[in-house]
């Protein structure tokens, strides 16, 4: 990977999310100077603990605006755009963040002579996709093509780890539920992949340009599981037995209809992402993965453990 990188700024939009701690993280680590655009500043101050005094920095930003986006990139080396959302609400629209979004990050890092470019985007990401969700990660992606040709393009399965929103969601559920509903019977099969894989992936993206320019990979783990199976799992994990109901797509459609028109509150479920469950979310045949990259994906079992024992009954102390 060379030296590109260390003492050189790296602006990391998204970077006080999930996903987006752990890239600081592994950026501070190698010695970029590391400068984090939220809309939130005050909410990402937890990032600056990732590196000596004043490497990570936080700034405001709104990628919807293109002169905070301008501002945001001004003097960086490498940029690397993590921001997504998984429902609509207000200004917050698909189009608007992952689609334009996208293209505003692109097109002032071109014009600020940035080297590297990695977008994060999603598997089933797709232009023809019944969801608007992967449409518009599909739309973002052409946008990035066209303005940074250059850029690399991550597509990760659903991520899991200590703040994910998959099973710390489901683990909740479960506490508070006798049964837990399988969306479409649990036969959609996912390949969960781990945040500090994923986190690993960008770092390298960005460090080593010429080898990843133009390039698309999709990240999973190394075991593809149905949605069953996974709930069947984190349930044996956190030593809870919960009633496993099927739930047909359209009983499912009509339920997402309801939760996402109550105001004020984020949604359980949306019909956008019922639609999103009919596709399984798994890395293609033919997709260039973790191996194109020199890495070898973690598995899910050794990891769940660490994260998930506060679901316990009796929290850490509990034998699962």
């Amino acid at each position: 990977m060379g030296n590109f990188g260390r003492g050189q700024l790296v602006t990391v939009f998204g970077g006080s999310g999930f996903i987006g701690r752990y890239v600081v993280r592994r950026l501070a680590r190698e010695g970029w100077q590391v400068r984090v655009a939220v809309r939130r500043p005050d909410q990402a101050l937890f990032c600056k603990t990732a590196g000596q005094v004043g490497q990570v920095v936080p700034v405001a930003v709104n990628v919807r605006d293109q002169a905070s986006v301008r501002a945001a990139v001004s003097g960086a080396s490498a940029v690397v755009n993590l921001v997504g959302i998984l429902f609509q609400g207000g200004p917050q629209r698909f189009d608007a963040v992952q689609a334009q979004g996208a293209a505003n990050v692109a097109a002032a890092s071109a014009a600020a002579g940035v080297r590297a470019l990695a977008h994060v985007s999603a598997i089933g990401a797709d232009p023809q996709s019944p969801a608007a969700y992967a449409r518009s990660k599909a739309a973002g992606e052409a946008n990035v093509a066209k303005a940074f040709p250059a850029a690399t393009i991550l597509r990760p399965s659903i991520v899991f780890g200590p703040e994910d929103e998959f099973f710390n969601r489901f683990a909740k559920m479960a506490l508070l539920s006798p049964a837990l509903p399988l969306i479409g019977g649990g036969t959609t099969r996912f390949q969960p992949v781990y945040v500090l894989d994923v986190a690993e992936a960008i770092a390298r993206a960005i460090e080593n340009p010429e080898a990843h320019a133009g390039k698309t990979y999709e990240l999973g783990g190394p075991r593809i599981y149905s949605f069953r199976e996974l709930m069947t799992l984190m349930l044996a994990e956190i030593g809870r037995k919960r009633c496993l109901c099927s739930l047909p797509f359209a009983l499912a459609s009509l339920q997402g209809a309801v939760l996402q028109s109550i105001p004020f509150m984020r949604p359980a479920l949306t019909v956008d992402q019922v639609k999103l469950l009919k596709r399984d979310n798994v890395v293609g045949p033919q997709a260039a993965g973790f191996a194109a990259l020199g890495i070898t994906p973690t598995a899910l079992e050794p990891i769940l453990p660490t994260y998930l024992d506060r679901y316990r009954p009796h929290g850490y102390y509990s034998r699962a």
